[in-house]
């Protein structure tokens, strides 16, 4: 179920259609090319036109000389490992012996039952997106000026992103291990999906520009947060209180990092409000995609787009969602009070400003489609209504 076709009036919907051949523009040349066949390829997708390398090397210097206020004012956002969470003190423990084990894995299985199909679905698509860390970490140390140029950069801006990463690995761990116990699942689909996923990659349009990746970032960990929080109140209501505080603590662990994100665009607007704000509208244009939006399980091409039919239908992430970051951001980063900007910023800002209107206005005359019955590998190839 497509609720409205947003893309003609270029406005973001949750649902996002396949995008055009890829064009890749390489500092100044211009290159096509074509996605690989299968395995690697998204069934029947296509990149968008990319560009690449698009922040001056002026700027670079900027980005280097804001390290001392990386490492004073995003690195505290990090938290130790030894008093971080981790998923075995969710899980039942095999440590406390045979007996013990299974009795805590029937207990799992037992509140998972009265979930709905659906229900996993969704679990399955927020598990994929979180356990698809590798490509998310490849695509910030894309980012000119920013990324770990080693491996192991003693960098303030790679010191983040390695920890945020490890912090993060955490999550699809966590949800992996219930999915597999809870037996509800059909895991060889489920880890076929991720490995397709994590072959595709993303392309969210970033350009290795970190004004751009900074935007997405605390768009999409904001995002997230409201996915994962909207899952633990469904599973209260559907009788697993345990799964409910887990994705509850995987939601706050978002919200920290969103604030990590949110305060490193504070900064670059205030270091260079111009190209940040022409940064922000560049995002909001091109549509805040979800990092798996290139997501194909080996037999249905348009699985994403039955995944996201579902989420919006349950409520666990919509396009009011999506109005409703936009203007929490536009306030947060107090866009409409923003003053000396060039003339092309000033346009920037002004769309930006009434883009929450925009979506709001065609979110009103979304024709509701009637459910339709789709088949979804994840779940034993049961029909779920999308």
């Amino acid at each position: 179920m497509q609720t409205t076709s947003f893309s003609q009036f270029n406005i973001p919907s949750i649902v996002w259609a396949s995008p055009p051949p890829t064009t890749t523009m390489l500092r100044g040349k211009t290159t096509s090319s074509q996605r690989l066949s299968p395995p690697y390829a998204v069934a029947s997708s296509t990149s968008r036109h990319q560009v690449t390398h698009s922040m001056p090397p002026e700027k670079l210097e900027m980005f280097k000389s804001l390290e001392p206020w990386v490492s004073e004012n995003v690195l505290p956002f990090l938290k130790p490992v030894e008093t971080c969470w981790q998923p075995i003190e969710f899980l039942p423990d095999p440590s406390q012996g045979p007996e013990q084990f299974e009795e805590e894995v029937r207990a799992l299985r037992h509140r998972a039952s009265g979930l709905s199909d659906e229900y996993f679905v969704m679990l399955v698509g927020n598990m994929l997106t979180e356990d698809a860390l590798p490509t998310y970490e490849t695509a910030i140390n894309t980012l000119d000026g920013v990324g770990d140029e080693t491996g192991c950069s003693p960098c303030p801006w790679a010191i983040w992103t390695r920890a945020w990463t490890a912090e993060e690995n955490r999550h699809g761990d966590l949800l992996r291990t219930y999915l597999y116990l809870s037996g509800r699942v059909d895991m060889l689909m489920v880890d076929k999906t991720l490995q397709y996923l994590i072959g595709a990659g993303m392309d969210i349009g970033m350009e290795n520009n970190p004004y751009l990746g900074f935007v997405y970032t605390s768009f999409q960990e904001r995002a997230t947060c409201w996915s994962h929080g909207n899952m633990a109140r469904l599973a209260t209501q559907g009788g697993d209180p345990m799964l409910a505080r887990m994705c509850g603590t995987i939601a706050a662990d978002e919200k920290r990092h969103e604030h990590a994100y949110t305060r490193i665009v504070d900064k670059l607007l205030e270091v260079d409000p111009n190209a940040t704000m022409l940064a922000i509208a560049n995002m909001m244009k091109k549509k805040i995609v979800m990092p798996m939006h290139l997501m194909y399980d080996g037999q249905d091409p348009n699985i994403f787009e039955h995944f996201s039919s579902i989420i919006e239908r349950q409520g666990v992430y919509t396009s009011r969602h999506y109005a409703e970051i936009l203007e929490f951001f536009i306030t947060r980063w107090e866009l409409e009070k923003l003053q000396g900007l060039s003339g092309e910023a000033r346009r920037a800002q002004d769309y930006v400003c009434r883009l929450p209107l925009r979506v709001r206005k065609l979110e009103s005359r979304v024709k509701k489609i009637e459910p339709r019955q789709v088949k979804f590998s994840w779940v034993f190839n049961k029909q779920v209504s999308v």
